[in-house]
């Protein structure tokens, strides 16, 4: 198939630090290539990918200082795309509702994989004005507020196989099938207030174990960080260590007990559940969004309501056998079955057709 990559242009696809969405796209975008199907990737132009790249911006809009509209080039991005469309049997976009009105006026299909939360109130008059756009979750929970949208299917992320392994050599882990010395207990992503960092420094503080932060602050989140987050750093037991890349996850998630993701929102997915999981640590998640679809309790993690559960699944944590964690993510959680099914997706589009919106009036 000859197959439409759209990127958001934040973040390089994939990422250099943190960038869920980008990342994601960029597995997608390389498996596909690999399956034998011709991509073109719609991405900043310091992007890397096995597929055929079209820049469109130079750099990433979060590492250019001299961007201050980054609406600007987003719809530069989908105006190039339906300039192209013709040379395309699919376009898929990861930039949420934003291609609905251009891309529902061709004929090419097109599907949008929704990355984001779908609670707020001021996305749903878009859904309402374009009932027929297609569109993919990337979680059941994740519809749940939306469930009107023409949902064609649910598709939970995945990562290259290779890209994240147990290291049984390092400092803290023996045999992937015994238990682990309880060295740290890592968080891993955004420090903002839906993650929850203050409660995981709670849980690492009242189990006595330390804490590795491995977070970004985004701006708008800096003051929340400085009010509510800096003042709990006091050196006991907390290290923030910022944020890593791809390169550094597999030594920082192989040497923790576990993971710990105490969100306080409704999650669409939470990628860094399937990293710890893809380097044989155990996740220890609040019952959130898509919470329940990703771990299976007892093996690859467990799922609390509060810190007092938390507290109490950190102790059965270190023991479950890390080989059984890595197993549940090669089931159910590589690129390669991600990738098969938007293949499936694919094919359904475009057997169905569709005829572009016809203009009122």
């Amino acid at each position: 198939m000859r197959i439409a990559q759209i990127a958001p242009l934040f973040e390089a696809v994939p990422p250099k630090l943190y960038g869920g969405t980008e990342r994601v796209v960029s597995f997608l975008t390389d498996e596909l290539v690999a399956l034998g199907h011709d991509v073109t990737l719609f991405a900043s132009g310091d992007s890397i990918t096995t597929a055929r790249l079209e820049p469109v911006w130079p750099r990433a809009l979060r590492l250019d200082p001299s961007v201050r509209d980054t609406i600007a080039p987003h719809m530069m991005a989908m105006e190039l795309v339906s300039q192209h469309a013709a040379s395309f049997d699919i376009l898929h976009c990861h930039l949420d509702y934003w291609p609905f009105s251009l891309f529902s006026r061709q004929s090419v299909p097109f599907v949008t994989t929704l990355h984001g939360r779908l609670d707020l109130p001021e996305i749903r008059p878009m859904f309402e004005l374009f009932p027929d756009a297609p569109v993919v979750s990337i979680s059941d929970s994740q519809r749940e507020p939306l469930p009107e949208a023409n949902f064609v299917a649910t598709v939970l992320h995945g990562l290259p196989a290779e890209l994240l392994t147990p290291l049984p050599g390092s400092q803290f882990a023996s045999e992937l099938g015994t238990p682990i010395r309880p060295a740290y207990l890592a968080f891993l992503g955004r420090i903002c207030p839906e993650k929850r960092v203050d409660r995981a420094i709670r849980i690492a503080r009242r189990v006595g174990i330390p804490l590795k932060i491995a977070a970004k602050v985004d701006r708008v989140d800096r003051e929340y960080f400085e009010a509510e987050i800096r003042p709990m750093l006091d050196g006991s037991g907390v290290e923030l260590v910022g944020e890593i890349g791809d390169a550094d996850k597999a030594a920082f998630l192989s040497g923790a007990a576990a993971l710990l993701m105490p969100i306080d929102w409704p999650e669409p997915f939470g990628l860094v559940m399937i990293e710890a999981m893809a380097c044989g640590t155990p996740t220890i998640a609040f019952d959130r969004g898509s919470v329940r679809e990703v771990i299976d309790e007892g093996v690859s993690g467990f799922i609390v309501r509060d810190e007092d559960e938390a507290v109490t699944a950190v102790e059965h944590a270190v023991r479950l056998p890390r080989a059984r964690v890595r197993t549940c993510f090669d089931q159910r959680f590589t690129a390669r079955r991600m990738a098969l099914d938007y293949l499936s997706v694919y094919r359904s589009l475009g057997a169905a057709g569709r005829a572009p919106l016809r203009a009122i009036g």
